[in-house]
């Protein structure tokens, strides 16, 4: 039952909060979103084998799917999310791009036959999932042998001395920043999300728990966004 009400909340709030994401992730993440997920489109783009298929999960409106086909034109990106109304403006984003496509799906159970994505990636998405364990067991699962798997996050800073002005920034100013008076108990999920979330090194356990080899992170901003890597075998 509590799984059942965390994915139909979080479907509400993306799909009400939709037409304004992008905008609004600049707003909270103060203009830095940008450079965190270029972090990630790079090491996709080296990784990815030449001539495959990338996984881009949760990939709400599109942009690391859209820039990482940009980037890598011999690469089939594929964008999956459950939002109808975030997949609305990702495909709007990316028409006529013929080495992108995006499709609805659930992240706990993917469309997709074994071993069918030369990489997997996850941003901002995984601490939204009813089941973290089950989610990277998915990606793992349709990764190719010796593909890496990435998820990069909001996370808690480690440094306490950090800890009480981050959680005074996203509790207080964040849902104000991203969502307004409208939206405002919309942004204060993402707050609280984050909260709930694993610490950088339970996520790194975690990876490696879901059969991942070589596990690895990059931090950002204190330790507030985590790059989070592994290979499966």
């Amino acid at each position: 039952m509590a799984e059942t009400s965390k994915r139909s909340r979080v479907f509400r709030i993306f799909e009400s909060i939709a037409g304004d994401y992008d905008r609004a992730n600049a707003r909270i993440s103060l203009g830095l979103h940008k450079s965190w997920k270029r972090m990630l489109i790079h090491r996709l783009s080296r990784s990815a084998a030449p001539g495959g298929a990338v996984l881009d999960l949760c990939c709400g409106t599109g942009d690391i799917a859209i820039a990482l086909a940009e980037a890598r034109s011999d690469l089939q990106v594929t964008g999956v999310d459950f939002s109808p109304a975030m997949l609305a403006r990702a495909e709007a984003r990316g028409q006529g791009m013929e080495n992108l496509r995006f499709q609805r799906g659930d992240a706990m159970s993917l469309p997709f036959p074994d071993a069918c994505f030369s990489a997997a990636a996850i941003s901002f998405g995984l601490r939204n999932t009813e089941d973290y364990a089950q989610v990277l067991q998915e990606m793992r699962r349709v990764t190719v042998s010796g593909g890496q798997v990435y998820c990069l996050d909001s996370l808690v800073p480690d440094s306490r001395w950090i800890r009480p002005f981050y959680r005074l920034y996203f509790k207080h100013l964040m849902p104000l920043l991203g969502g307004g008076l409208a939206h405002r108990r919309e942004y204060l999920w993402l707050s609280e999300s984050t909260e709930a979330f694993l610490s950088r090194r339970e996520l790194e356990a975690l990876f490696t728990r879901c059969g991942l080899s070589g596990v690895a992170s990059k931090t950002r901003m204190f330790g507030a966004c985590a790059l989070v890597w592994g290979k499966k075998p």
